[in-house]
């Protein structure tokens, strides 16, 4: 396909904003990116917004991305509404990036937005439990439990203070950690990478820097993680403006192109070694695009911090019986052979799920352009970012893979 460019990007900073509405964390983002394109409003041609849950959370329903973007003086174009669990904004981005590669436009926003938290600490928690399958999520689990001879319960009855995802995720961790010989310390390892990492970011939900001791220590979640080993419930709005060669021209900033845009569904299943994260690395890295050794930085889905060392096994870019070794060494952390999650991840920069598929992209775009600060890595040429979405068996339900490069 022809060039896309990204021609900017903005983001306010993830956390629990009880003052904000949707409203005023668009306005924020959707202000900073036309800002850091030079872009006008009225030269959007097509917006595509990513949302999960306001439907749940303020029951705005069915016109999203119109009532929000409406203040902003951008309306009459198309504006596209896209919902899919934690990759929604991911997809939107996809969407754009499609618009613009075909030649159907020639400069299109993408947005996420998200306001997930609330007074009531369970509300977002039974939100984010829509993103399995609602009416048949116990068989499947069920199902699973036969097939793979456990006598473990994947979904434990009763009542929880977290998202009932957590033990579904904590039941898929156990099987990597039997499988690749890591440990709960070196899943905690991880999470201090991302908590150093996310002291390095402004926009980050979390700016302290945290001990392999206070994340051991902070609390039983589901085994094998603690409270500082997952991500936060958070509120928050990133967005990018994506343009043909032609446009990108006029940039007054150093252009980043859309190397390889990539999304696919998951599927109800057991086979840990044929999930999603698999299949859709593999047609990246098969499209011919960019291969593994071509990655320089990544931010992948660390909903818990096991998930990083997971996504990288599933990608490729981690040889499952180096795991251990590579966590030990550092090698994924700022200065190492490949950065990962240097703007902290969801662990540390936090987890507005409709938001944080163009966060990440916010963080690779500056990554690549050398303007992220404490957080820069070395010349990065190359980065990728991996956005997975929902539950659908013991798989995620959505993915998207980006490919950046300057």
């Amino acid at each position: 396909m022809p060039d896309v460019a990204v021609m900017g990007v903005g983001m306010t900073r993830f956390g629990k904003f009880p003052g904000k509405s949707t409203k005023d964390l668009v306005r924020e983002a959707v202000g900073d990116v036309l800002n850091d394109a030079g872009v006008a409003s009225d030269e959007i041609e097509a917006a595509y917004v990513g949302n999960a849950a306001a439907g749940a959370m303020t029951e705005q329903h069915m016109v999203r991305g119109q009532v929000v973007l409406d203040p902003l003086g951008i309306n009459e174009i198309p504006i596209y509404n896209v919902e899919n669990a934690c990759a929604s904004s991911s997809y939107a981005f996809n969407l754009a990036w499609q618009a613009v590669a075909s030649g159907a436009h020639e400069c299109v926003l993408a947005l996420g937005y998200e306001k997930l938290y609330d007074s009531d600490k369970t509300k977002p928690f039974r939100v984010l439990e829509t993103a399995m399958d609602v009416e048949d999520h116990v068989e499947h689990f069920r199902r699973a439990e036969q097939k793979l001879g456990t006598s473990e319960e994947i979904l434990p009855e009763g009542e929880h203070q977290r998202s009932r995802l957590l033990d579904v995720y904590s039941f898929i961790v156990r099987h990597y950690m039997q499988s690749y010989g890591l440990s709960q310390r070196h899943l905690a390892q991880l999470a201090v990478k991302a908590h150093k990492h996310g002291a390095n970011n402004p926009k980050a939900q979390y700016q302290s820097a945290a001990t392999l001791e206070q994340v051991m220590s902070s609390g039983d979640v589901s085994f094998p993680f603690t409270r500082m080993m997952c991500a936060p419930i958070g509120d928050g709005a990133a967005a990018a403006i994506l343009c043909s060669p032609a446009f990108a021209k006029r940039a007054t900033k150093k252009t980043i192109w859309v190397r390889a845009s990539v999304v696919g569904s998951g599927r109800v299943s057991t086979d840990f070694s044929d999930n999603v994260t698999r299949r859709v690395g593999k047609q990246l890295f098969e499209s011919g695009a960019v291969g593994p050794e071509d990655i320089d930085i990544a931010e992948v889905h660390d909903t818990t911090s096991a998930t990083e060392i997971m996504d990288l096994i599933d990608l490729g870019l981690c040889p499952g019986d180096a795991a251990a070794e590579r966590i030990e060494s550092g090698y994924y952390d700022i200065g190492g052979p490949l950065p990962t999650n240097l703007s902290g991840g969801l662990i540390s920069k936090g987890h507005p799920i409709g938001a944080t598929g163009l966060g990440q992209i916010y963080d690779m775009v500056k990554q690549l352009r050398g303007e992220a600060g404490r957080s820069q890595a070395d010349n990065p040429m190359v980065g990728l970012t991996h956005n997975g979405g929902g539950v659908l068996g013991l798989d995620n339900a959505a993915l998207a893979l980006h490919v950046f490069s300057r």
